[in-house]
């Protein structure tokens, strides 16, 4: 089958050319560093052949603007190269591999503290890496409450309350193996998620701080 009646068969072919224009002018504006020039025949801004050249004119034209390109290619590609190895280590940087606990607030005197099997309650706000709040308690005004140490929770939060002084108030930095892996908890966590934790325990067993006034600033972040 020739082209012409295979082209014929998908419509007018004026309306392909129409097509074919709007597709050139769109990307257009991202052919600034040669990338599509050094494919061949790409229209460029940059393009003084006029149509009514001779063929080995505007040919040489072609084989100029192609050689030209090839170094703007490198160069681009160095660039994108440099800026996503930049994007991974940020990434990497904010990510950890354990888990990391920073006590924001202690109380004077610790009467109450989390132990494993203890019923415990929490206000918590959680954060990805770049900032993104996924959930908070405190603007539900409802405080979590489960039975620490036992898996009703993710590892990290087991871990990381443990110990925990009723009024105190921990920064937990949990990897993804402590939090929820690498299926993350779409839509908000993806995975592989290093997690933010600002936590308070609230009260152990039903009973909160006598002293949570006496709160002091430990100075410990992560």
């Amino acid at each position: 089958m020739s082209s012409s009646r295979f082209l014929s068969g998908c419509g007018d072919l004026r309306i392909i050319k129409e097509l074919q224009r709007q597709f050139i002018l769109v990307l257009r504006p991202w052919n600034r560093c040669g990338l599509l020039d050094s494919f061949g025949n790409f229209p460029s801004a940059t393009n003084n052949v006029k149509p009514t050249q001779g063929g080995a004119a505007a040919a040489a034209h072609r084989r100029h603007a192609a050689s030209m390109a090839k170094p703007q290619l490198l160069l681009c590609v160095l660039v994108v190269a440099a800026a996503l190895l930049l994007v991974a280590s940020a990434k990497k940087a904010a990510d950890v591999s354990e888990l990391q606990i920073g006590v924001k607030f202690k109380p004077v005197s610790c009467s109450i503290s989390a132990h494993k099997g203890d019923r415990v309650k929490v206000h918590y706000r959680g954060k990805l890496t770049d900032g993104t709040v996924f959930d908070s308690s405190y603007e539900r005004g409802d405080p979590i409450e489960f039975e620490l140490g036992t898996g009703q929770v993710i590892k990290g939060w087991d871990q990381g309350i443990l110990g925990m002084c009723v009024g105190e108030k921990r920064k937990l930095k949990i990897p993804s193996k402590l939090g929820y892996g690498e299926s993350g908890s779409p839509p908000t966590i993806p995975g592989g998620a290093t997690l933010i934790f600002d936590t308070e325990l609230v009260s152990v067993n039903g009973e909160p701080s006598s002293n949570s006034d006496e709160a002091k600033d430990v100075g410990s972040e992560l």
